[in-house]
């Protein structure tokens, strides 16, 4: 008898729930689930509550009997999982909005992601994500943890260098989005077209072959600049200058705007700060939106409106790939994982995100081989900063943080850098306890915060 599946998702509340009930259902006939646990924290409880009659009423209108259950007990939760999928976020849309307005207020670029901001949703992240493996190493050490928390890379790496647990693929929606719109783009089923990706996560390049395993990478630039890019729908599309892809003969993601177009975007982020408000502040009335949608006792389906949320297909690449290690698919996907020389301009040990073949013992990359000059040095200097944000997130060391700062190529460094870094640090207290001297020693020091709107919000 074939047994079926217990999944527990660490951040259940979150509004891409519905889609990842959307894609476990589509795949019931190869990953048969019995339950899934739906975990978060008391703040983030009413919308658990109300995202958890609703994935109960998209089970019930599907042909298969699965039990929902929702929990503030993580440990309940975990206990005897198959998978683990994590999507939270530490101190919610609230801690992005001061990610993006603290730096915004100096000039420089505020971002989920990206810059300083994403360094200190790194910073959050990590040690939480360190205490769900340690009870998954108790409560269910054969599962597999299926990781799409931001910055994805990052978590992974953290995940497997000081959590030592290496049954962990990290994923993300930008390359699924790619592949989805260069098949469009190109007139060709994306059956048909060989990827290969290379980078981290938010910081890849992609080659693409047809069929036949001829290179169409370089018609597919001259296409891109008569059709719609793909983008996900956070970034701003300000095209990439098409001389410098037709040079390095790769396409790079999304997300290399913040870097190939720093002065354009960061002018762009500056003027919605100063207008109509960051992204955050946009995507928390998308949310409210979205959760009163939830609330309807007859909605049991995804609904649209669901995919300008920013992050669409995220939770169908995690259904994909916990189905494909299920019943060893050996599905190709994009994923955070060990090198393992896929990269050799990287050590071994690090994570990377490539194209791998994902099956029953996880990812088995696909090499990609040495990148060029350029995107070389780029990477190399960007897996230097992952490498020690994640280490100060770790330690709650002060002076690794500001190497860190330092290194970050969006980030001018300089005192602006270092009391823009303080402010974060202020303006993060209750979910930053590994920095609690750093944090101490600043307040002693009468750090404020520049921007009204998140001094308002620190100090109710």
């Amino acid at each position: 008898m074939t047994k079926k599946v217990k999944i527990a998702t660490i951040g259940g509340g979150s509004s891409y729930t519905p889609e990842l009930m959307e894609g476990f259902i589509k795949r019931y006939h190869e990953l048969p689930i019995k339950e899934i646990w739906l975990v978060d924290v008391s703040e983030g409880k009413a919308k658990q509550d109300i995202v958890g009659k609703m994935a109960q009423r998209m089970w019930d209108a599907s042909p298969y009997d699965v039990k929902i259950h929702t929990t503030l007990d993580r440990q309940l939760a975990l206990k005897d999982a198959d998978f683990v999928t994590t999507q939270f976020r530490v101190g919610q849309l609230d801690a992005r909005v001061k990610d993006e307005r603290i730096p915004f207020s100096y000039g420089l670029l505020g971002q989920e992601t990206n810059g300083a901001g994403g360094m200190f949703k790194a910073f959050r992240t990590i040690p939480i994500i360190l205490d769900v493996v340690e009870d998954m190493k108790v409560l269910c050490p054969d599962a597999w943890l299926i990781n799409f928390a931001n910055p994805s890379g990052m978590v992974t790496e953290a995940i497997i260098r000081y959590g030592k647990w290496d049954k962990v693929i990290g994923l993300c929606n930008v390359p699924v989005m790619a592949k989805m719109g260069e098949s469009k783009t190109l007139g060709i089923p994306k059956e048909d077209l060989i990827y290969k990706f290379a980078g981290v996560n938010h910081f890849h390049w992609h080659k693409v072959a047809d069929k036949n395993g001829k290179d169409i990478t370089l018609d597919l630039i001259d296409k891109l600049y008569e059709e719609n890019s793909g983008l996900p729908k956070n970034i701003f599309d300000v095209a990439f200058y098409k001389e410098q892809l037709i040079q390095m003969k790769m396409i790079p993601c999304g997300y290399h705007r913040y870097y190939y177009r720093a002065e354009e975007m960061l002018r762009h982020g500056i003027t919605e700060y100063e207008n109509e408000g960051t992204r955050a502040q946009q995507v928390k009335k998308i949310e409210h939106d979205l959760f009163e949608l939830y609330k309807d006792p007859n909605l049991n389906y995804k609904p649209k409106q669901l995919e300008e949320r920013g992050g669409a297909y995220y939770s169908d690449a995690a259904c994909e790939t916990i189905a494909s290690i299920y019943a060893n698919k050996n599905t190709e996907i994009v994923v955070s994982t060990r090198n393992d020389g896929a990269i050799p301009d990287l050590p071994a040990e690090c994570v990377v995100e490539v194209t791998a073949y994902v099956g029953a013992q996880g990812a088995r990359n696909v090499a990609f081989g040495e990148l060029p000059t350029a995107e070389k040095g780029w990477l190399q200097v960007m897996k230097a900063m992952e490498l020690l944000t994640i280490e100060a997130a770790v330690t709650g060391d002060y002076a690794t943080a500001l190497q860190a700062f330092t290194i970050n190529p969006l980030i001018q460094s300089g005192e602006t850098a270092k009391q823009v870094m303080n402010e974060l640090f202020i303006a993060h207290e209750a979910h930053l306890p590994q920095f609690k001297t750093t944090i101490d020693k600043l307040k002693s020091e009468n750090i404020t915060i520049k921007d009204d709107l998140v001094r308002d919000m620190c100090s109710s």
